[in-house]
């Protein structure tokens, strides 16, 4: 058996094509979804992020509204920021790029994005909301994970599925999408971390086992049934001296391996990643239409 491919950029593109003609419906409105991105200091992966991010607006006609603040930065020089950001009615999503430097009190700053425009889905009452079922922005990899499943074509309902890893931006969140009584849930969630025993026995009967650890070949071959499919939301850099930039980017998952046993199987990367960005998107089409009203 060799896996079908869950093909994550492509997946994407066609969603990007759904947003694309949903703005243009709001900009018949004189309504233009905005986004407004923080971020601060130099982290090259958050750089990476952030100009895709930016890509990506332009794609399907987002306004973009981007900050670059300096490592030193303080907090009440942040939270006023973001207080001008809640208050800017051409802004309808809030994307505050993590991780932030040591003086900033990340959870403060988090909890200063106003509820209607946390469109990554980290507010304590956007996640207290998704936790009891109530309509909220989900985080976007998650949300991602969820989308590529259901157009994919694979069951939810009924399914048995095992998460490794347990971040309260992958993990957590996903298990409480997939266990929700509703078209995306249904499913009977189990989340293994670093101190499950015997994360194997788990695996083995899932029918979606999805890899969110941070650590190459968490999961290997061994630890997955025939026909399991296998999303693996990891990205680790691994030295190659093969390639111009000395790394290579593997996931959580030993692919070879896995794809000669799953029945359907994301790639990295071309996976979870280009859902990420595409579901913030989402979510801020989404906010300016709940803010922007007919």
């Amino acid at each position: 058996m060799t896996a079908k491919i869950i093909d994550g950029k492509q997946i994407a593109a066609e969603l990007r094509q759904e947003l694309k003609q949903k703005v243009a419906a709001l900009k018949e409105r004189g309504i233009v979804p905005g986004l407004g991105v923080i971020l601060v200091g130099d982290d090259p992966a958050s750089h990476s992020y952030v100009t895709a991010k930016e890509r990506a607006c332009a794609e399907i006609g987002l306004h973009s509204d981007d900050n670059r603040l300096p490592v030193d930065v303080s907090q009440p020089e942040l939270m006023a920021l973001i207080e001008r950001m809640n208050a800017d009615p051409k802004i309808h999503g809030i994307l505050m790029q993590l991780p932030l430097p040591s003086q900033i009190n990340e959870a403060e700053v988090l909890t200063k994005i106003a509820v209607d425009k946390d469109v990554d889905g980290f507010h304590p009452i956007s996640v207290g909301r998704m936790v009891i079922g109530q309509k909220a922005f989900l985080p976007c990899t998650p949300h991602g994970v969820v989308q590529m499943l259901l157009r994919s074509g694979v069951t939810l309902e009924g399914a048995e599925v095992v998460i490794v890893g347990r971040s309260n931006i992958v993990g957590k969140p996903l298990a409480n999408i997939l266990m929700q009584k509703s078209a995306m849930g249904n499913a009977t969630v189990t989340v293994c971390h670093t101190r499950t025993k015997n994360i194997a026995q788990h695996t083995l009967r899932a029918d979606i086992v999805i890899a969110a650890a941070g650590r190459p070949n968490t999961i290997t071959a061994e630890m997955v049934k025939p026909g399991a499919v296998v999303i693996d939301v990891g990205v680790n850099r691994i030295p190659d001296d093969t390639k111009k930039s000395g790394y290579r980017l593997v996931g959580d998952v030993d692919f070879d391996a896995v794809s000669q046993k799953a029945a359907m199987i994301t790639p990295v990367p071309g996976g979870v990643g280009p859902m990420t960005i595409t579901m913030l998107l989402y979510n801020t089409v989404e906010s300016a239409a709940a803010l922007c009203p007919a």
